[in-house]
């Protein structure tokens, strides 16, 4: 996306111009759902869907915000950064920073137009391509030298208090972090970080996008749940966090917790094992190798973690029996997308065969597009 739209949205919502913009992709967590939030292993990449903020500061505290799928514009100050709906993002990173030591006292207010091509609902993490492209102008407006990871924490922060989500770190890092054609290894308990060849091009694969239509709101409703499951889990297990329990651990653990709770702890820690095993294969055998460990890691999220949905298991079956290597879901579930990781000559004709099942199937038609990884969050000429 380019930043004219941007500047456009800009001029009509503050009759003056802009100067300066950023950019913050979506991401695609190809392996390792719900773990980061348990300190686990994830290995998202940045995609080419992204959102383009244009900015200006201002002299006085006002902030001033607008963007293309909402009309009017959002009016509040650095006094006062409370807000509901989409301006919660952006006015929670302002936040977040003073959090981490920025002294919003000192700061100027500012206006701030954004368009996003990150469809909202798809869990492709729209929510961080707007934090991650509001931190770059905020960094670049208040002269601020925070490094990438304290970005991503930063973000994290906005979404789990200002926003009420309580999501991990990984859609910030990967939207930061991202490389072309590279996944970003993350340990969310250490917060150290690999960048991870995809090799996807020189291997004429690449990764469908299978949007469900199906919206979901990490604010309310199951993702909450598991997470509370999974922490008490942990207390149950007397460890800090689901990242202390490995594949050994589980017979163990099965006699201690009731059903439902080691099955939501059984996918957390075979979902770390898929990444670590995802990362391997990777680096030994190329993607074309991946396929059956995506699939595994859908089962277990429809089966031990149960966030799937009826609409996102019809995909991913139907794109697996008309060739995709493999496919899951993706996100945090209850609804947003699946993944395919499919040969580049098929996957429109995959893609097809999906809008055919939806059809018969009685759903919306699911929006289907092929996705590429690209760098992380810049500020943009």
């Amino acid at each position: 996306m380019t930043s004219s739209a941007a500047a456009e949205v800009f001029r009509s919502a503050f009759d003056r111009e802009p100067v300066g913009f950023s950019r913050g992709p979506g991401r695609v967590n190809l392996i390792g759902e719900h773990t980061d939030y348990n300190l686990g292993f994830v290995l998202p990449f940045a995609i080419d869907r992204e959102l383009v903020a244009a900015f200006a500061p201002r002299t006085d505290r006002l902030v001033r915000l607008a963007t293309d799928f909402e009309p009017g514009v959002v009016d509040a100050s650095l006094d006062d950064l409370r807000a509901a709906g989409w301006a919660a993002y952006p006015l929670g990173v302002a936040w977040a920073l003073g959090e981490f030591g920025v002294d919003l006292a000192e700061q100027c207010g500012f206006d701030l137009a954004v368009v996003s091509t990150v469809p909202v609902g798809a869990g492709l993490s729209s929510s961080a391509a707007v934090e991650t492209a509001t931190l770059l102008a905020l960094s670049s407006m208040w002269s601020l030298d925070l490094d990438r990871l304290t970005l991503a924490q930063v973000g994290q922060r906005a979404e789990n208090v200002a926003v009420g989500a309580p999501t991990g770190v990984m859609d910030q890092a990967a939207s930061l972090l991202g490389q072309p054609d590279s996944a970003v290894f993350l340990d969310c308990r250490s917060l150290e970080y690999q960048i991870v060849s995809l090799g996807l091009g020189a291997a004429e694969l690449a990764v469908l996008v299978m949007d469900t239509h199906v919206k979901h709101e990490h604010a309310t409703g199951g993702y909450g749940q598991r997470r509370a499951e999974c922490e008490q889990g942990a207390a149950q297990l007397k460890v800090g966090s689901l990242r202390e329990v490995g594949l050994a651990d589980l017979p163990a653990a099965q006699a201690v917790l009731d059903e439902v709770v080691f099955r939501r702890v059984r996918h957390i820690v075979t979902e770390n094992q898929r990444v670590l095993d995802v990362v391997g294969l990777l680096g030994t055998q190329g993607p074309a190798a991946i396929g059956p460990v995506l699939d595994a890691s859908h089962a277990s999220m429809r089966d031990d973690f149960e966030i799937s949905v009826p609409e996102l298991d019809l995909a991913v079956e139907v794109a697996r029996a008309n060739g995709a290597l493999g496919a899951r879901m993706t996100g945090g579930g209850f609804g947003g997308s699946a993944i395919a990781l499919v040969p580049q000559d098929r996957a429109d004709a995959i893609g097809a065969s999906v809008a055919e099942a939806f059809s018969k199937a009685g759903y919306s038609q699911p929006g289907l597009f092929v996705v590429h990884p690209v760098a992380g969050a810049a500020l943009i000429g």
